[in-house]
């Protein structure tokens, strides 16, 4: 029997990504969702994130999950590659999914849990982050980008990222 070493699930938005330059198309109305995430592509990395990843990977197989639309799947992929990310599952929201992300991501989560060992997560969403730990989950704030207010209503309030 071959052992699988734990994962260890990150977010990308906020968290091993910067959003902040794609965050006018959420600021003017109606919002401009297709060049949001049309524009993730460009996205930096956020430094202490993809650290922090780096470093985890060491120890356990890296997964990611991310609230960002199915359809953004190929340049979300080519992202991490690009970035230096190891290969891993990439969890997405579905296509039409506009529920919150603190009750889309847990879901993924446990979907997940039931097949590996999750040792440990990291999410920048506050709300997010309680919905994991409410669920037994070891989890990690990453902090390292403020939350601009018009992300944080993308994430909670439509459902989007």
């Amino acid at each position: 029997m071959v052992v699988r070493a734990p994962l260890a699930v990150f977010d990308l938005d906020g968290t091993l990504a910067d959003v902040r330059h794609r965050l006018p198309f959420l600021q003017r109305r109606p919002r401009d969702w297709d060049a949001f995430f049309r524009a993730a592509a460009d996205d930096p990395p956020l430094v202490k994130g993809v650290a922090l990843a780096l470093e985890t990977a060491e120890r356990c197989e890296l997964a990611y999950l991310t609230g960002r639309p199915e359809r953004c799947r190929t340049d979300s992929v080519q992202w991490l590659r690009q970035h230096g990310l190891p290969a891993g599952q990439l969890l997405m929201r579905a296509r039409d999914d506009r529920r919150p992300g603190r009750v889309v991501k847990p879901e993924l989560l446990r979907h997940l849990a039931r097949e590996r060992t999750v040792a440990l997560v990291v999410d920048d969403d506050e709300q997010v982050v309680a919905a994991y730990r409410r669920e037994g989950f070891q989890v990690v704030l990453a902090d390292w980008m403020a939350a601009p207010a018009a992300l944080e209503a993308a994430q909670e309030r439509e459902g989007r990222t």
